[in-house]
């Protein structure tokens, strides 16, 4: 049976450094290169997901390890 998915939004490529500035948006001259990556990379609206589920990992993980530091003493059987 054959799967119905939508088309594609954009290319499935990564376009030319030239072209980026056409797929990715419009962008003010006076940004510096830090804030266009902020901009383009982490508040973007399609890629907020992927970098909530980045952070909720990475909060995961460190609670982990500061979970097993502070009370893996009561992990041992006595």
């Amino acid at each position: 049976m054959a799967r119905r998915s939508a088309p594609p939004s954009g290319p499935s490529y990564v376009p030319h450094p030239s072209q980026r500035r056409a797929v990715g948006g419009i962008h003010d001259e006076d940004q510096s290169a830090f804030s266009r990556f902020i901009q383009n990379e982490i508040f973007a609206p399609e890629k907020i997901s992927g970098n909530i589920n980045l952070v909720t990992g990475l909060t995961m993980f460190v609670g982990g390890i500061l979970a097993v530091r502070t009370w893996g003493d009561l992990m041992i059987p006595a």
